[in-house]
């Protein structure tokens, strides 16, 4: 029987182990939006279910970190963490002072608002951030992002919007968020044979939970909310991108996880009508700011993946040329 490289194939497009699939389930999902509840059973669950596959990936990924790696998770996580804020807080601070609450009233901007900004910077795309440092990264660097995962929900915007007060910190969603990497950290390092098992599941996850990811979006958002929106997801990748990039090479790094965090997470999308909810000053920015949102989602999630990769090759390539030159120097010596 002919084999058909699929593989290899996918592998070749950047970051394809996450697009390919995430696009695929994008695009069932826009043609065919019904196909979940229409089979129901385990195909419905592959659609809906990309909590469930992250909840294990955790679970496998935190298996292969050595405890002795926390001090860097911490670095590491809280130095991108710390960043992304800062750069959503100091551009809502601008952005507030430029346009108020409301959304623009008219010009190429009309519908934009400091609410859409704000929400669409504040939080990374974990999904994304750990499938790519999955594949471009190393597992403490996957497991960074138990740490960012505090950006999640509508409360940093809160913050950052100037309206703190009306919504209580969750930290169950965030001891939820740690814990499955926490117990597989305790698994692996009990038993270097659950270590082992575990690990090779990591890689195996990736496409099942960008399917699953992708099957969350429908593509038609992106023509509803036009040039605007791209614009919008643009603008996420270079600001928090540059500025992460920045923060990861201070601390050690090649700027690999900043451009694999400077995504729009796919939760973003809920939260303008929470805020709207929680302070009605929001309220005529909030259904613009949806959809913008959700359409920064799918282009970070198109743009982030092939950055990244493409940056990553890069550094590849100058560490093979630096031990390629540092070879000949040893030997004559």
């Amino acid at each position: 029987m002919a084999n058909v490289a699929i593989k290899r194939t996918v592998e070749r497009i950047p970051g394809g182990m996450m697009i390919v699939p995430l696009f695929f389930g994008a695009i069932v999902n826009t043609l065919a939006p019904n196909t979940a509840k229409t089979f129901g059973s385990f195909t419905g669950a592959l659609f809906t279910g990309a909590l469930p596959i992250l909840a294990v990936f955790y679970v496998c990924m935190g298996s292969t970190i050595e405890l002795k790696a926390t001090p860097y998770i911490l670095k590491k996580g809280g130095t991108l963490f710390l960043t992304k804020i800062a750069i959503a807080a100091l551009v809502g601070v601008v952005l507030g002072r430029l346009w108020g609450e409301a959304p623009v009233a008219s010009g190429p901007l009309a519908g934009l608002s400091t609410l859409a900004v704000v929400a669409a910077m504040n939080d990374t795309n974990g999904g994304l951030y750990m499938a790519l440092m999955g594949q471009f990264g190393q597992p403490r660097d996957v497991a960074a992002y138990s740490i960012m995962s505090i950006e999640s929900g509508p409360f940093l915007t809160m913050v950052t919007l100037g309206v703190a007060g009306l919504s209580a910190f969750p930290w169950q969603a965030l001891v939820g968020a740690i814990l499955p990497l926490a117990v597989g950290m305790l698994l692996g390092n009990l038993d270097r044979e659950l270590r082992e098992f575990f690990s090779r599941a990591v890689p195996v996850m990736i496409p099942f939970f960008a399917f699953a990811l992708g099957a969350g979006i429908d593509l038609h958002t992106v023509v509803r909310a036009g040039a605007l929106g791209i614009l919008l997801g643009i603008c996420v990748v270079v600001v928090t991108g540059i500025a992460l990039y920045l923060s990861d090479r201070a601390t050690g790094g090649n700027g690999v996880m900043g451009l694999a965090a400077a995504s729009t997470a796919g939760n973003a999308a809920a939260v303008p009508a929470i805020v709207a909810a929680a302070n009605p000053v929001y309220k005529p920015a909030a259904a613009s700011a949806t959809v913008l949102v959700a359409t920064s989602v799918v282009v970070t999630a198109i743009v982030v993946p092939i950055v990244t990769a493409w940056w990553a090759r890069r550094v590849g390539r100058r560490a093979t040329a630096a031990a390629g030159r540092a070879a000949p120097a040893a030997g004559t010596r």
